[in-house]
């Protein structure tokens, strides 16, 4: 018997040898060092984005995008290198960068990077310091220092005794544990300093988190002024944004090292915004493509695609980023575009400036259209009469698309595919959920295929025709 379990335990040791899983690439990548940043091309104008500021009242505090225009009237992010200065009495320049203003009025601020200068125009609108608001200001501020994730007091539990909402979704909530829970003790409205709000993110009291806030920060000065006030909190409706808007939009780097600031622009209720990129959440869909780090900036590591998720009070919003690198001797070819799709591809590959795949084989494209429609691969005696068949290849690479598309292989393949992907069984769709669906596809019901009958047979068929020239 212990002869048994000895040459068991050997046997499965053996085995987690074999099958333990490499570590991932994306560690790997993780562990090597960044690229340099490239030098700067020829720089031949700036451009400001927003182009001029309209701040409302004296918290209002904004940054500006520098971007250097460069050849093809592509351009480049010099918001780290540029230097700003005015002479304007109504605001000052932050040591981020950020523009603060100090009092009513209009001025203007004088932008410099790389040989080139830019004016841009700010306008202070109001005199006043407007009061801090738990919704609008403190809530975010938590959010971004990680207190009401999950890990921590956002737990179903809380932690030690406190708990807020998952990411905020509660306010209310978060506003009557905070302030009323345990007779209030976590506020000294006499001595503002000495109340754990404050203390215990300082790290200046045991405190599991540890040190969540670095004295004299912006956001320590933010929660002692809000205590200060009286732990004002408004309106949901008020405090809380609508949207979000992502400057800019998009990017493109030209070469591998370039980096790309964000900024993200709350809009709320009144129709009022605000610079809230310094309380916003990033993340990068491909971290072998780029990084990003907690303050919107982007880098590209290497050539491709990633898209940048920003997050913010429950609000989402994205941004395409594309890392060019070097395409030295890059010449587009034409090539024949026998369907929108193809015109579409086209149109990307330009853009990405890759170069068309040759015109695969008949035999190649059979097989792929064979398992793209039905996941089987084709018969033979049909692999010879296809081969054979003098039609030109265009005419009858569609009629073989039709014939599948219209085939009981391709009903049973692609409802087993849909059955999968909504995750269909028997208790929702009777003993046959794949069944309900095929009969939804032979059919073209708009209803069982969740789509129309023309994009429900429209689809596989684009698939297949995108690889025509595959």
């Amino acid at each position: 018997m212990k002869q048994r379990r000895l040459a068991s335990a050997l046997v499965a040791l053996v085995l987690a040898v074999l099958f333990t899983p490499a570590p991932r690439a994306e560690k790997a990548a993780s562990t090597q060092a960044p690229p340099p940043a490239p030098p700067l091309p020829a720089i031949r104008a700036l451009k400001l984005l927003p182009e001029s500021l309209t701040l409302a009242d004296l918290r209002d505090e904004r940054r500006v995008l520098v971007l250097g225009v460069i050849e093809g009237d592509k351009t480049i992010d010099l918001t780290a290198v540029a230097k700003f200065s005015s002479d304007a009495t109504c605001v000052e320049i932050g040591a981020e960068g950020y523009i603060r203003p100090k009092s009513g009025g209009a001025g203007e601020i004088i932008v410099k990077a790389a040989g080139q200068s830019a004016k841009l125009a700010v306008k202070v609108q109001g005199a006043d310091a407007r009061k801090i608001d738990f919704v609008r200001d403190v809530q975010p501020v938590l959010a971004k220092l990680g207190c009401n994730q999950g890990t921590c007091h956002g737990s179903a539990q809380g932690k030690n005794g406190f708990k807020l909402s998952l990411r905020g979704y509660d306010p209310e909530y978060d506003y009557a544990a905070l302030v009323n829970d345990l007779s209030g003790r976590r506020f000294n409205r006499v001595n503002v300093d000495d109340s754990l709000m404050l203390l215990k993110p300082l790290g200046e009291v045991p405190h599991e988190g540890r040190q969540a806030l670095k004295p004299g920060s912006r956001e320590h000065q933010m929660l002692r002024q809000w205590i200060t006030e009286g732990t004002k909190f408004d309106s949901v409706t008020k405090g809380r944004a609508k949207s979000i808007e992502l400057l800019p939009k998009e990017s493109e780097m030209d070469v591998v090292g370039r980096s790309q600031q964000f900024l993200v622009i709350a809009t709320y209720a009144d129709g009022s915004t605000r610079d809230v990129t310094r309380e916003a959440h990033f993340s990068v869909s491909n971290i072998e493509v780029t990084e990003v780090n907690g303050g919107g900036v982007v880098k590209g590591l290497r050539r491709g695609e990633a898209a940048l998720l920003v997050r913010y009070e429950g609000i989402y919003g994205t941004a395409l980023i594309t890392v060019m690198g070097d395409r030295t001797g890059y010449q587009w070819a034409d090539v024949p575009e026998n369907n929108f799709i193809d015109q579409h591809v086209n149109t990307k590959l330009r853009k990405m400036k890759i170069l068309p795949s040759e015109l695969t084989g008949d035999g190649e494209f059979m097989r792929r259209v064979y398992l793209d429609l039905t996941g089987l691969p084709p018969l033979v005696e049909k692999v010879r009469a296809f081969l054979e068949d003098k039609t030109p290849s265009k005419e009858k690479r569609e009629k073989l698309i039709d014939e599948l598309l219209g085939s009981n292989d391709y009903v049973e393949f692609w409802a087993n595919k849909w059955a999968d992907l909504l995750q269909c069984n028997s208790e929702n769709l009777g003993r046959s959920p794949s069944g309900f669906i095929a009969t939804g596809f032979a059919s073209r019901s708009p209803t069982t295929c969740l789509t129309t009958s023309s994009s429900a047979r429209c689809l596989p068929r684009r698939a297949a025709a995108m690889r025509i020239r595959r």
